[in-house]
């Protein structure tokens, strides 16, 4: 009975590895994004240099955007992939970042609301960036679904960090 057990706990543990492929597709993921980005710089260039002040803000904005994501996605990777996979081996290499391996599940909580909500506060200041006289109608039904998601990820997010401090305090049973 215990060869059976010590079985099972190994293809269970190893079961991780699973998880392998989604980081990889991540980091494909990542790669599509920088093609995505420089289409949009290419896109961008006239506009900064020949365009509208607004145009120029929300250009900006848009990469700032893309910028969050990619962000979001490298700390998904690494953290994901060293919490739930196996230890990034970087050695002594000058460039790992100093959070890498200092990430457990709650903090990689708090900094995934926290991009979600940074994403979407520059999403909805492009969508005010837009705003003019020529609003066509149901543009302002919109503008109050974005203002609404918002304002619920900012909840969520102070909701969860109220939560990580509350467990954090609790004395643990263990």
């Amino acid at each position: 009975m215990k060869k059976i057990e010590s079985g099972l706990e190994a293809l269970i543990f190893n079961s991780r590895w699973l998880l392998a492929p989604f980081y990889i597709g991540l980091v494909l993921a990542l790669a599509l994004m920088l093609v995505k980005f420089t289409e949009e710089f290419i896109h961008f260039a006239p506009v900064a240099i020949h365009g509208e002040g607004s145009d120029v803000i929300i250009g900006v904005l848009s990469l700032i955007d893309m910028v969050m994501v990619a962000n979001l996605l490298i700390i998904i990777v690494f953290a994901g992939y060293e919490n739930f996979v196996s230890q990034i081996d970087t050695g002594n290499h000058e460039d790992r970042p100093s959070w890498m391996g200092h990430v457990g599940f709650s903090e990689l909580k708090m900094k995934l609301i926290g991009s979600i909500v940074a994403i979407s506060g520059i999403e909805l200041l492009r969508a005010f960036m837009h705003i003019g006289a020529d609003m066509q109608p149901g543009e302002e039904k919109q503008m109050a679904w974005k203002v609404g998601l918002h304002v619920t990820f900012v909840v969520t997010g102070v909701l969860f960090a109220l939560g990580d401090k509350i467990s954090a305090e609790k004395p643990s049973d263990h």
